[in-house]
């Protein structure tokens, strides 16, 4: 039996490479098809990418026809080059660049010259492609924005670079992909596959049919639609009361934590990144460095957030036992906690949880968090205690939505501190500002929104999300897992009656909006900015939470406006407009809205023009800018602390 294995195995193993040499050569021709890559031409055809609608079905993003111009280096013939360049309007030195690039990434292989032509450029260019040997074009779609707002939403085509290419073979030279917003997080589903054709060709080079009848096309799958979770007409209705401000809003859907709206001051108009002017134009965008038009503020601008901290304070104050409603501290327009340090507020008198949080009481929140750091023996200890109570609302981490960017804001934790103060004790008192959204807390927009959300579920909330729907597949299941605080349901009552007094009884009564019952919370930030190397105080930064209806909340919503002033100034009347908007689908409160639609932080922000010679030069770039439909404001400031 041993004699035979081994001649056995010999046998066995031999037959196995006959049968594969056998299948390779004579039944699988595509090693033949690699091999004969001379002699074959190959065509992509693309897909178009899917339709995006928003939550009630409106159409947003469609497409519409371009043509690339394609080069095959080895085959140019001569040619009229002064012809050539007329017809498609470059320079000869940006013709020999082109030609040079398609070269360096394959003499033989099919390469994108001239992308992204409409219908009249391509024309002329068409009655003479037959003159220009080794060109030929490839049709493709584009998008067509049937409005001019979302671009911080939507994000933006572009041609894909060579480190794509080589970590993901699906790309080639001169596709194009998805970038920035719902185009980059579902480019797999926008974007559908494209389709292969293979055509022979003769020793003259010339096509002469598909190569083995068609065995090995493939037909382009066109990309799924999707629904986006944002409502279109409060889309365009936050952006234009953004006008001429910087800053941004998020509004959520707190039963499902849906966003509604998504807004960054200043935007631009997402069709000014479509055809032959989307390099340029971005170029423009992406320079302009102080009003950062491609910088979604609403996810990524971390601030303090202010006054609206507060709410927080007093729920884990709450949580904690070391209050009650009852509670009650004596308030003379602020709060001594050093020698010399004096933290003012405009309350007087005695505050309970209630008139604290409708007052904006700081003298209230800071003996809560005098109480909530003091509970425990260890002041380390405490303040870890408290940092895992913000983290149940989402806070100081990334939040998990379905869009590319975002930051995590900032819990501090005793390790902060001990780096911060290494060499001596520190206790509440150091560190009293976080009781009221100093300190080192930074939120960004949508965690400001998200936190009222959870306030308005009285507890849980969902993770913030822009999908809605897509055609034949299923959204994330995260989406539907409902995230539950550390702060036990019983303890949001009184703070959402204290919320709805702010709009009844304190700073926000002058913004009610008859017949909607809105909690919300004003807040101020204090901002400083570099100038000329001098740390310069600037005006205060609005900020602006709330939800409503107060029962059965269906909007839950977060304003920031840099160099606003305070929170019921600018942040405030945005809100109530975007809330009123929402749920009635009208204005009645047309006071606001003229105030608000007219009002404009431009001169304050020109300010600074003035001072530096940097922003001199960033004014010129959005001089070019603005002539691409780009609306931009004049500065930019770094937040540093609020009030």
């Amino acid at each position: 039996m041993r004699k035979l294995l081994l001649p056995s195995l010999i046998i066995v193993v031999a037959g196995l490479l006959v049968l594969r040499l056998f299948y390779l050569q004579i039944i699988d021709d595509t090693l033949k098809l690699k091999s004969d890559n001379n002699a074959i031409k190959i065509k992509y055809d693309y897909p178009e990418r899917g339709y995006i609608y928003d939550r009630n079905g409106k159409l947003l993003v469609a497409n519409q026809p371009s043509y690339d111009i394609m080069v095959i280096p080895r085959e140019i013939k001569k040619l009229d080059t002064l012809e050539f360049c007329e017809l498609l309007d470059i320079t000869k030195e940006d013709f020999l660049e082109k030609i040079e690039k398609a070269k360096v990434y394959s003499p033989r292989l099919p390469s994108v010259f001239l992308p992204q032509l409409n219908k009249l450029e391509f024309a002329a260019f068409q009655e003479k492609i037959r003159k220009f040997e080794g060109f030929y074009f490839q049709k493709r779609s584009l998008r067509d924005y049937q409005v001019t707002f979302g671009a911080n939403i939507f994000g933006f085509i572009t041609q894909v670079n060579d480190k794509l290419i080589e970590k993901n073979p699906y790309y080639k030279s001169g596709d194009l992909i998805g970038k920035q917003g719902v185009e980059e997080s579902y480019e797999e589903i926008l974007r559908g596959i494209k389709g292969v054709k293979y055509f022979q060709k003769d020793k003259f080079n010339r096509e002469i049919g598909s190569f083995k009848e068609g065995k090995y096309d493939t037909i382009a799958v066109q990309g799924e639609d999707i629904n986006l979770t944002i409502d279109a007409e409060l889309q365009k209705y936050g952006e234009e009361l953004m006008v001429n401000k910087r800053g941004g809003i998020v509004a959520i859907e707190p039963k499902t934590g849906e966003i509604l709206a998504l807004v960054t001051a200043p935007s631009y108009d997402p069709a000014i990144l479509v055809g032959r002017q989307r390099s340029k134009n971005y170029t423009l965008l992406y320079r302009d460095s102080i009003a950062k038009p491609l910088y979604d503020r609403g996810l990524l601008a971390e601030y303090p957030p202010g006054s609206p901290f507060k709410i927080l304070t007093g729920l884990i104050g709450l949580q904690e036992q070391v209050i009650n409603e009852q509670t009650t501290y004596m308030c003379h327009h602020g709060f001594a906690y050093a020698p010399g340090r004096f933290m003012k507020c405009h309350g007087f008198g005695p505050h309970q949880l209630h008139n604290g949080i409708y007052n904006s009481c700081n003298a209230y929140f800071a003996n809560v968090y005098l109480r909530i750091i003091g509970k425990y023996n260890s002041a380390p200890y405490a303040v870890d205690q408290w940092g895992n109570h913000l983290k149940t609302f989402g806070l100081g981490q990334f939040m998990g939505y379905d869009l590319p960017t975002g930051r995590k804001g900032k819990v501090p934790t005793s390790k902060t501190y001990k780096k911060i103060y290494p060499d001596w004790r520190w206790s509440g008192k150091t560190i009293i500002s976080n009781s009221i959204g100093q300190g080192e807390v930074l939120m960004t927009p949508i965690q400001l929104a998200n936190m009222m959300a959870a306030v308005a579920n009285e507890g849980y909330y969902y993770t913030p999300h822009i999908i809605k729907k897509i055609k034949g597949e299923q959204i994330d299941p995260k989406f539907k897992v409902k995230h539950v605080t550390s702060i036990d349901k019983k303890y949001f009552k009184p703070m959402i009656s204290g919320l709805f007094d702010v709009y009844n009884l304190g700073t926000a009564s002058a913004l009610r909006v008859e017949g909607i019952d809105i909690c919300g919370k004003t807040g101020t930030a204090e901002n400083f900015a570099k100038i000329d190397g001098k740390r310069t105080k600037l005006e205060d930064h609005s900020i602006f939470v709330a939800f409503a209806p107060k029962d059965n909340p269906k909007i839950a919503i977060a304003i920031m406006v840099e160099n606003g002033g305070f929170g019921a100034t600018i942040a405030g009347p945005i809100a109530s407009l975007m809330i009123e908007k929402y749920l009635k689908g009208k204005i009645t409160r047309t006071d606001l809205e003229k105030r608000t639609l007219a009002r404009s932080l431009q001169d304050r922000y020109a300010k600074l023009g003035g001072l530096s010679e940097a922003v001199k030069k960033e004014m010129r770039i959005r001089d070019s800018i603005a002539k691409s439909k780009i609306i931009v404001p004049k500065v930019t400031v770094d937040t540093t602390k609020s009030n």
